[in-house]
């Protein structure tokens, strides 16, 4: 069985269409201290460290990391508080692979970047470096993050840049493409909304194909951004 850790605020289709594909939808529950759009966006609350190992903020309700630890993961309290402010709202809103990890370094969690320590660490200025970012694979992505793009261009990664906008994100102008969608296997990325509603969807369509990646669309519409979708194997 898989589980998938997704926005508490997840629509009843979104969620229903996730437990169609055989998923348990834990939602990452809520940070009052964050303001109301991203209070319980999980790439803000949460931090998947490695296979073993997942951070989440250090004071999660404690329901919710019983839950999280169902999952077959350890639970790891970040050192930092979050605070509703920027920067001390992206402690743990890094992008994380196998070999890279990247980030605005001076703000990420201390005791997280002991964990990461061995990887390649490379910094950027967008704070919001997850929410920022669709991981594709362990050498692709898609942003609208120049910084980002441009980083990880020079580690020989496959890298669609899109000009910002055209994602709802309620409270705020708009959202980011990594807070649309997740990966659920390697063959497979869900998003919330249907990319034939998202202004450069034909580009995305051909990048994902691309890559061998087949797209899923919890439901039509626009593209939504909730946080990133986290999918693990229990």
């Amino acid at each position: 069985m898989k589980t998938v850790i997704t926005d508490f605020r997840i629509d009843n289709e979104e969620k229903n269409n996730l437990e169609k594909l055989g998923f348990i939808v834990l939602n990452a529950g809520q940070c009052d201290k964050l303001y109301n759009a991203v209070c319980g966006h999980p790439d803000m609350l949460i931090h998947i460290i490695d296979d073993k190992n997942m951070m989440v903020y250090k004071s999660m309700d404690k329901s919710i990391i019983e839950e999280l630890k169902r999952c077959g993961k350890t639970i790891i309290l970040s050192q930092n508080e979050l605070i509703g402010k920027y920067p001390y709202d992206i402690c743990l809103n890094a992008l994380n692979f196998n070999n890279f990890f990247i980030h605005n370094l001076k703000y990420t969690d201390e005791l997280l970047l002991k964990y990461v320590s061995k990887k390649n660490l490379i910094n950027v200025k967008q704070g919001y470096t997850k929410c920022s970012t669709a991981v594709i694979s362990e050498n692709s992505i898609i942003t609208s993050d120049t910084t980002i793009a441009s980083a990880l261009k020079k580690q020989n990664f496959d890298v669609l840049l899109l000009p910002p906008g055209d994602i709802i994100l309620p409270g705020l102008d708009y959202g980011f493409i990594g807070g649309t969608c997740g990966l659920l296997d390697e063959n497979h990325i869900a998003f919330y909304g249907n990319l034939k509603h998202y202004k450069y969807g034909n580009e995305v369509f051909k990048f994902l194909e691309k890559h061998k990646i087949s797209p899923i669309f919890l439901r039509e519409g626009k593209l939504v951004d909730r946080g990133s979708i986290f999918a693990m194997n229990n």
